[in-house]
């Protein structure tokens, strides 16, 4: 009840008049900006945080949490609409987004995420303020050995539902791992597969490798197809959900808030793993996986939901512990510090009414995501009218913008061209792109959690299964990779009968 009543004074907070300002404009440039290949929400805040100089805390963390929601939602929009991922965790979308607004129906797909996003803030949202203490307390709990075993589930999981053969998928993954090792070692400091460049010492932003996969990939594939098939504009499509896509979409907005925001949570959580596993599930339970990778709208309801849910979830461990467990949560933790404030344990007490402020903006930015971007979804969609060479020049110059923007090097430049040559490879030989990405973003993580969790062991393998949860993380592991085989054994059986 106590939560309840701070949470109403919360709402006294956000709803005046000019903190409802903040959140509608920091939801309108998160979005436009979001649009932008390679430049997210990170991005974004971080741009803008001098603009907030003048304003007093609450007004200035209100509008970042509009600016969070804004730029996730703008991610998925040239992800669905150019299969051009404006940040990591809107990979995913394209999957079955981007065959959606081939087939005319990228209304839809927009539709179907911006309800997703709110259906996840909301969930999520509540989440935090029901469970914010026992989750933030939980995550605390687990260890390396709990981290390892999450990242295997999400590189076996994804590389199981997708592409024409596991083969495939796994090789895909391998070239993922491959240019997750480029950089620095974190433990022993020796360059891995950096050819003596000082340039690849840091390694390669998965920015880079997104945006490089999907869209460079994806313009040379078209640019060498456009000859044999005259480009056709491709059409806009209805602008509202019909009853069908409402039966289908529904549940997946439910299940979604349920996977992103435990993962969101966790100090080493985020977006991108629990939308990875979103889709998985909902492949997985879907009745007719045949539409799956050729436009099923529960492949974008899901996963947008859940990373919807998880943004809610990354604020747990950031306010009640602070630790940022994203790159806009670390920006939004310096910013705290600007304003001379520590989140913690001690937040709740001592700044109250910037706290609960904040969480209340997160719910009045749920609805403005909704109620602006709706409406904006055919005007979205129009973009798919303009002539295909005109429409992949643009996507290739913001693809170099946003490139350029990672660090400001013309050497990512030639990494992006290169990752783009490698994607339109992949494309040609029917691998899937989605556990490359997945490789880049967890590998790094998953090395470095096996070693830790092998150091605390002394080099014995059981250090990677000595707590409950990693045990009963692989036994799910065991069953992705076991079930179609023991069903294909079964329905062998029932043929011979």
């Amino acid at each position: 009840m106590e939560s309840f009543d701070l949470l109403m004074s919360g709402f006294g907070t956000a709803l005046t008049p000019t903190h409802l300002a903040l959140a509608a404009i920091g939801v309108l440039l998160g979005t436009f900006i979001g649009v932008l290949p390679g430049i997210g929400p990170a991005m974004a805040v971080a741009l803008l945080l001098p603009v907030t100089y003048g304003l007093e805390p609450t007004g200035a963390f209100i509008m970042f949490a509009g600016i969070y929601y804004g730029g996730m939602f703008g991610g998925s929009t040239t992800s669905i609409l150019l299969n051009t991922p404006g940040e990591s965790a809107a990979v995913v979308a394209a999957i079955e987004g981007n065959p959606m607004a081939r087939k005319g129906r990228g209304s839809q797909a927009l539709a179907a995420a911006a309800i997703g996003h709110f259906a996840g803030g909301l969930i999520g949202t509540t989440l935090l303020v029901l469970l914010a203490p026992t989750v933030a307390a939980l995550a605390v709990g687990i260890g390396a050995p709990d981290y390892f075993a999450i990242m295997v589930l999400a590189f076996i999981a994804v590389t199981s539902v997708l592409g024409t053969s596991r083969v495939r998928g796994f090789a895909a993954l391998l070239i993922g791992l491959v240019i997750g090792l480029v950089g620095l070692d974190e433990m022993t400091g020796q360059q891995r597969l950096t050819f003596g460049s000082l340039q690849l010492a840091d390694g390669i932003d998965v920015v880079i490798v997104a945006v490089g996969l999907f869209a460079v990939g994806e313009s040379l594939w078209v640019a060498l197809h456009l000859r044999r098939r005259p480009a056709e504009p491709i059409p806009v499509g209805r602008a509202w959900l019909g009853r069908d896509d409402l039966r289908r979409s529904w549940k997946p907005w439910l299940r979604g808030p349920l996977i992103g925001f435990p993962f969101g949570a966790l100090p080493a959580g985020g977006a991108e793993i629990p939308t990875f596993l979103s889709y998985a599930v909902e492949k997985r339970l879907a009745k007719d996986k045949s539409e799956f990778g050729h436009g099923a709208i529960e492949g974008v309801a899901g996963p947008e939901a859940t990373a919807s849910a998880s943004a809610a979830g990354t604020l747990v461990s950031m306010l009640t512990l602070g630790l940022p467990t994203t790159a806009v949560a670390a920006v939004m933790l310096a910013a705290f510090q600007q304003y001379g404030i520590q989140p913690g344990p001690l937040l709740f007490q001592r700044e109250p009414t910037l706290v609960w402020g904040l969480i209340a903006s997160l719910f009045v930015g749920t609805v403005l995501l909704l109620v602006l971007n709706l409406p904006l979804a055919p005007v979205w969609a129009k973009l798919l009218k303009i002539p295909r060479p005109y429409l992949y020049a643009g996507i290739l110059f913001f693809a170099a913008v946003g490139a350029y923007a990672v660090s400001g090097q013309v050497a990512d430049l030639l990494v992006l061209f290169v990752i783009g040559v490698i994607g339109l490879a992949m494309r040609r030989y029917g691998l899937p792109v989605l556990p490359a990405v997945l490789g880049v973003i967890l590998g790094p993580a998953a090395e470095q959690q096996m070693r830790r969790a092998l150091q605390l062991s002394d080099g014995s393998l059981t250090g990677l299964v000595n707590t409950p949860f990693s045990i009963v993380v692989y036994a799910v592991v065991a069953v992705v990779l076991l079930w179609p085989a023991a069903n294909a054994l079964r329905k062998r059986r029932a043929a011979r009968v």
